[in-house]
């Protein structure tokens, strides 16, 4: 699939619907919060968003580093993502996300 071609994540996403479908995934979740959001309000079925170990990874790399707050941009990522629409967020943060969130 052609990353920069919106038109055809939303085909791709309509034909795993007719094709009986109960839910849907957008990933990578990060660089397509857009594609979220428009699955979201094109569609009426779940939508799942996976957030990839490379996203998880760069959070990890500048918080060793010292460059971020680990946490806070941890949860500013999923806040984003759940926020662009997904139901459901798959991500490598999650044990840290429920610490963080207790």
């Amino acid at each position: 699939m052609d990353p920069a071609n919106r038109r055809e994540a939303l085909k791709e996403v309509f034909e795993d619907l007719a094709e009986g479908a109960d839910m849907v995934m957008v990933k990578p979740a990060l660089s397509y919060l857009d594609i979220i959001r428009e699955v979201k309000d094109a569609t009426h079925v779940p939508v799942a968003a996976y957030n990839v170990s490379g996203e998880y990874s760069m959070v990890q790399a500048a918080a060793r580093l010292g460059w971020i707050d680990g946490e806070r941009v941890m949860l500013e990522i999923l806040t984003s993502i759940k926020r662009a629409g997904a139901d459901l967020i798959l991500t490598y943060h999650a044990k840290e996300a429920a610490r963080a969130l207790r």
